[in-house]
Order: structure tokens, then sequence, then C-alpha cells
């Protein structure tokens, strides 16, 4: 296992990763809430994690990932009412859905996916040790409330300081009567009429949104482990009152080390459903094969806010394409090839710019370098460096879940085009008039073929095995 450097958010400073454990990493990220398709935004989280993952893994590190499902929120609770269906059906429906497109976009499934309706009583373990160190105070309607002002290192996440945050608070933070400060959050809230609710030592009620993620992952992984990761978008107040909790009822430090992953914005703005640009997953998929759409997302770092367009997706399609174009180059005159024979060289520039935070932009250069050399060898017949190209290429490929479709099937995937109105042994035969033309020196006959076929959708390519073909970009 080689040493690697990941960007700290509390530190605000790229670090050397030391684990707790030697060999082992704990991670636990955010997931989603479930009353809603997945949006673009969720399935890059889904998409980083995954490849930050693979690559660790693939570097020998033994690691355990820990992905939550929050089933019971407001969000879920009105989505339901609104549907007239109980909360199971609703988060379970969407627990499916979220499921599937995680595994469209190429992403492992985590070791673990709990839910928080199943940790209630840990939950509710977690607030009682806070009330009882005088962290955490009931109040009358049945809510209990975590109080901020009891712990000193509060804000040092984000940056904030408790003191900073009290001006103007009524304009951002609802204010309940028996709060002791405008900051304090909800660690249990009392149960109201129409509401799924929980027998606790407060009255009937339900969790808040920050203690199920404690809950859970203390559960999961301990009190104290190595990387909790989530969207940029939670780093306050989430992320910031899920350390204020744990740490006080535990007395030990929570994480070691937090990641971040940057926004999407839309065509240069944030993705809002009230500005008509907020897509999701399944909307995209429509348009776009999912493996564009992950490679648009690994194609940028990780912590960058990126824009989503559909020109950045065109683009996207066009950089990937070039890769499988390499390898149905290499298969047709040489077959798929399984050696074990790689070029060190290029795996470890790979492997050095993923031990740098990750660094995918970096990498993906390395593989359109490999790349290239995979066609050179290929057009020039040197068949033993190109198998070794072309495992490497493969072996690197599925580190970052690319390249990992049939060839055939992803060059001639009609998502989001036209259906070629040819079959392939129409375009086959057109090939072989076209060929016949050219031997018997009808080289206009052979251009006319080769136009009727660009009409139609299909790229020729000649080359010295022979004439391949393509769905044009």
């Amino acid at each position: 296992m080689q040493p690697f450097v990941l960007y700290n958010s509390e530190q605000r400073k790229k670090v050397e990763f030391v684990p707790r454990k030697p060999g082992h990493i704990d991670m636990y990220v955010c997931g989603m809430t479930v009353y809603d398709y997945c949006h673009i935004g969720h399935a890059r989280v889904m998409v980083a994690f995954d490849y930050i993952i693979r690559f660790l893994r693939s570097q020998g590190w033994d690691v355990r990932y820990i992905r939550n499902i929050t089933d019971i929120d407001d969000k879920i609770i009105k989505r339901a009412n609104e549907n007239n269906e109980t909360i199971q059906q609703l988060t379970s429906r969407f627990i499916d859905a979220m499921n599937e497109d995680a595994a469209k976009l190429g992403c492992a499934e985590p070791d673990e996916a709990p839910k928080a309706t199943e940790y209630i009583g840990e939950m509710q373990n977690m607030i009682s040790t806070l009330v009882d160190k005088g962290s955490a105070y009931p109040a009358s309607n049945g809510d209990v409330y975590f109080e901020v002002s009891k712990f000193e290192k509060y804000g040092r996440l984000s940056g904030r300081k408790l003191e900073d945050m009290q001006a103007g608070a009524s304009e951002r933070v609802d204010i309940e009567v028996e709060k002791k400060h405008p900051f304090d959050f909800v660690l249990w809230k009392g149960a109201k009429p129409n509401e799924p609710s929980w027998v606790s030592p407060w009255g009937n009620g339900r969790p808040g949104w920050h203690i199920e993620c404690s809950a859970m992952s203390t559960c999961c992984l301990g009190n104290h482990f190595d990387i909790h990761g989530g969207g940029s978008d939670l780093t306050f107040p989430h992320h910031e009152n899920e350390i204020a909790q744990s740490e006080a009822s535990t007395g030990e430090q929570y994480v070691n080390y937090w990641m971040h992953v940057g926004f999407i914005n839309v065509d240069g703005e944030k993705m809002s459903k009230s500005l008509g640009n907020f897509f999701t997953i399944r909307d995209v998929m429509e348009k776009f094969h999912p493996e564009v759409i992950r490679y648009f997302i690994v194609s940028s770092h990780y912590r960058s806010p990126v824009n989503f367009s559909d020109v950045a997706l065109k683009e996207a399609k066009t950089a990937l394409t070039r890769f499988y174009h390499a390898f149905k180059a290499y298969e047709q005159v040489y077959g798929q090839n399984d050696s074990t024979q790689k070029d060190e060289q290029f795996i470890e520039r790979f492997n050095i710019a993923m031990r740098d935070d990750f660094n995918t932009p970096e990498a993906i250069a390395v593989l359109f370098e490999l790349n290239r050399e995979l066609n050179r060898a290929v057009k020039e017949q040197q068949a033993e460096q190109a198998a070794i190209y072309y495992v490497t290429l493969r072996h690197i490929t599925q580190i970052l879940g690319l390249v990992q479709h049939d060839v055939d099937e992803f060059l001639k995937s009609d998502i989001g085009q036209e259906v070629l109105s040819l079959s392939d042994d129409e375009i086959q035969a057109m090939i072989q008039q076209r060929a016949d033309a050219k031997k018997a020196k009808d080289f206009s006959g052979a251009d006319a073929i080769r136009q009727a076929l660009l009409d139609q959708g299909v790229v020729l390519e000649d080359t010295r095995q022979g004439t391949l073909w393509r769905r044009a970009d």
C-alpha cells in the first residue's frame, strides 16, 4: 500500500492519510433522502466516492464503505401525504430507483447501507447521553435540542464562529420559543398529528436529521473512524452538527478526515427546481449513455465545481468514444487479450496522479496518452507492444469504472439519437460493395457508397486490417 494525500476539509489543505488501523480505511458517506428520484448532483457523489474507493482497493487498502439512507424526515412525510401512501411505500420505491440509477452509472454497492428507521433505538441512546451530560435539553413540546454553546469547538469544520453567526440569525433560522440559542438544533421532534412516531423518554416523536448520521456512522464504524464524506452543501450545518453531537456524546474525536464533493451548476447557475434547471439522473440517461455521464463526472476533480450542460455531455461522449474505438481497432485484429503483462510506467503515472487527492483530470490525461500509443502500435502492427498497451488501458479504465460495456454495444448505442435505418448486415454489405468498387477502380462509386453511409450516420475508417465503421459522434 502506497501512501496518498487527500484534501481534509477541516484542515483546509491536502495532508497525507494516516489510517487508524494499518492497511484499513473506514469511510462513511452521507447518502440520499429517498422521497424522489436522484438528481445529477447525487450522481456526482455516488460516482466520486465509487472511483475513489475503487482506486484505494486497487492499491491494496481494505476499505469498509458505509453510505446511509435517510428514510424519515419532513420531506418524506410531506410527499407521502401528498401521494396518499405510506412512508414505507414511498421510500421503498425510491430506494429501488436509487439503486437502479447507481448500478447503471457503474457504481458498486456500499458494504452497508443503513436506513435511519432501523437505528431509532441507537439515536435515542445517544440523545439520552447528551441530555445526561448537559449538552442537550428537552422542551415542553416533546422536542429535544442540542445546546451549541456547550460545545466549545462548534464551527471548526465550516470555519464559522458562533458569536459571529448570532447577528441576523432570526432571518435564517426558525426560532422555537424554548430554544436557548438560535443555532441550537433539534435532536428529537415531538409527535405532530398524522406523522409517524416512536415512543421515547421525552414522549412520542421522531429523530431530527442530524442525529441520524451520528448514530448510524458510529454504530457501523465505531465512535472514531477515518473518513467522512458527502456533498459540499452538507458542510454546514449538517456535518458541523454531526461533529458536535457525536463528540459531546462519546468524548472522542469523531472523524480524522472530511471529504466534500463540489457542486454541479447547470449552464452556469446553481441547479434548482425553481429555476427550471433541475435534472434527475433518469432525465439525463434518456439523452446520454450512463457511462457518458460517469465519464463527465470522472473527468473533473471531485472537489471542483463543474458545469453541467448538453455541450459538456457531448464532449464527454466524444472523449469516451475514443477509448472504445481504440479497443475496437485492437480487438478486430487481435481479439480480446487477457495477458497479465502491463506497462508499469503508465500505471505508475496514473497511480501518482490518483494518490494526489484523486486527481482524475491528470489521470485521464495519462489515459489519453496511453490510448494514442495503443492506436499507434495497432496501426504499425506492433502486436506485442499493442497487447501490453491494450491490457494496461483495460486495467486502468477498470479502476475508474470506464469502458466497461461491450465495444459494439456502446458504439452503436442509440440513446439520445435517431436509430440507424441500416442494420449491421446492411452496413457490412455496403462496405463490401465499396471494396468491390475500389477493386474495379470505380472510385466515384466507392465514394458515393461512403457518402451514403455517412448520410445514415455511419463513419468508415480504412486501416491496414480492413475497413472499420462506427456511428458518427
